[in-house]
């Protein structure tokens, strides 16, 4: 049943704002929230899950710094509108070569490259060879993890939970050595408990990852809720595998009327969490 629900709001977020992850600010009327404070179910919240990359840091933000950075010697001249579009084409329009790494068809480095081409393809040019690709990949690798940063909200949120005496965690469909380094980088080391794909074999939304994340933290699935930016994955995923999800909606995305309803919680920001689990 978890996985068909799961597909069934993949393909409903598909038809209403493309791929999975909402990357786009279409307006209008938001889904319904739904909120039960202090409450999982019947039992009272003794954990909370958290996604890394738009949850917790600012990887959009990081990888956009790195793209102008490290592309600008071969886009010379492109004004501020081109560069968001060669950006949001990198993070937002290639989720189809992303997904072919989380399949194993491809290596991570691999992945970025072919994003990279997609970019410079859109503007009529390309890596002139394998050593300039091999080049622009290096650079890259380092700049971005440089320009990581956790958004404003984190360290609140997370000295909230801490006083409520709430264990805190990371599941990340990335493996634990690189979401590790960015979630140091970004002052996040006091998150100690991290699962990445590496751990179980498997991605969100796959239910056996976020078990991982609940036998780490030590927690029922009753007692922990999950907070991610990606509706399929994080809500729904975290739902098959008995734990309630709420959805970190920082683009004001609206879902269709088909999607919302399987993502019937949301927050605009993590320091209303609090609140809704009756920290506050």
């Amino acid at each position: 049943m978890a996985d068909t629900v799961t597909a069934t709001v993949a393909e409903a977020l598909a038809e209403s704002t493309g791929p999975a992850t909402p990357a786009t600010h279409d307006g209008g009327r938001a889904p319904a929230v739904v909120r039960v404070p202090g409450v999982v179910g019947t039992a009272q919240v003794e954990g909370v899950l958290l996604d890394i990359d738009e949850t917790l840091v600012d990887l959009e933000g990081a990888m956009d710094r790195a793209l102008r950075e490290v592309s600008a010697p071969l886009l010379p001249g492109l004004v501020e509108a081109e560069w968001v579009t060669f950006c949001r084409i990198f993070t937002r329009g290639s989720d189809d070569i992303y997904e072919r790494y989380m399949a194993h068809e491809i290596t991570f480095a691999e992945q970025r490259v072919l994003r990279a081409e997609r970019c410079l393809a859109h503007f009529g040019t390309g890596f002139a060879s394998d050593a300039q690709a091999a080049q622009w990949l290096s650079e890259y690798e380092t700049a971005q993890p440089s320009y990581v940063r956790a958004f404003d909200d984190v360290h609140p949120f997370l000295d909230a939970l801490e006083a409520a005496g709430i264990a805190y965690g990371a599941v990340s469909n990335n493996v634990h050595d690189y979401q590790r380094a960015k979630l140091d980088v970004a002052g996040l080391e006091r998150i100690s408990v991290l699962v990445g794909i590496d751990a179980v074999g498997v991605a969100k939304p796959d239910p056996a990852i976020f078990r991982e994340g609940l036998r780490r933290l030590g927690t029922a699935a009753e007692q922990t809720v999950y907070v991610g930016d990606n509706p399929a994955h994080d809500v729904v995923g975290a739902a098959g595998a008995g734990i309630r999800g709420i959805w970190l909606n920082r683009r004001s995305t609206v879902l269709d009327p088909a999607a919302a309803l399987l993502v019937p919680e949301q927050v605009a920001s993590l320091g209303e969490i609090p609140g809704i689990l009756g920290l506050l």
